[in-house]
Formats: structure tokens, sequence, C-alpha cells
């Protein structure tokens, strides 16, 4: 078993090399946005360790798109864009510590806005060049 968990790991890392910028935000907002449904459906079962860690992994997936930005370059967008990440992790805080549903569900719907947003925009990326 631990060659195949190697093999995934590997195959995982090559995966995400060959992506380019823009699929691997997709990718983020993906793996975001299951965690949190994940994470639902653990505090349905009232299994408080593995909702926890994914709710705490979905925290460190919306930092890590906070931290993609470029504020000077994106200007106000860019800025509205950290707001609104910030106050995302803020409220994934608080549903882990009240084990609120409802609060995932609103995350996960600001998250799926920025997302759709951001799928939109590839045709137009790769035209461009930038991605």
């Amino acid at each position: 078993m631990n060659a195949l968990h190697q093999y995934q790991a590997v195959n995982t890392q090559t995966s995400v090399i060959d992506v380019d910028r823009h699929r691997l935000i997709q990718l983020l907002f993906e793996g975001a946005l299951e965690r949190i449904n994940m994470a639902k459906a653990r505090i349905q079962a009232s299994d408080f360790e593995g909702k926890n860690r994914l709710i705490n992994k979905s925290i460190e997936i919306v930092s890590g798109l906070r931290s993609f930005l470029n504020i000077e370059e994106g200007q106000e967008l860019a800025s509205n864009l950290s707001d609104l990440y910030a106050y995302i992790e803020r409220r994934l805080f608080e549903a882990n510590v009240k084990n609120d549903i409802e609060i995932l569900e609103e995350v996960a719907g600001h998250l799926r806005k920025v997302k759709e947003g951001w799928d939109g925009i590839r045709e137009e990326a790769l035209e461009q060049g930038i991605v």
C-alpha cells in the first residue's frame, strides 16, 4: 500500500506541475468547495473531528487563493477579492466552532460565484497568453 500512496502523491504533484496557473486556481476552488460539502456531511454524521479537518483545509485553500492576489496590479478587484476571502475564512472558522451547515452553504455560494467568474475568463486568458 505504501508504494500506491507514493505513486498517487507523485501523480498528484505531476498533475499540478502540468496545469497552467488559471487551471491551478480552478482546482483550488474545486478543492475548497468539495471539502466544504464533505464537512457538511461530517456535521450531519456527528463526525466533528472529520469536519474540523475538512474545514481547516478549506481555510488553508482560501488563504492560498488570497495569497495569489496581486493587489498592486489588480487594484480594486483584487482588494475586494482579498476582503471577500478574509470574510470567507472568518465564516469558515465560525462554522467550524458552531457546527453550522448554513454558514457552510453561504460560504460555498460565495466561492461558487467567484469560481464561475474565474471559469468565464479562461478563454480570454488563453487568447492573451496569460496562462
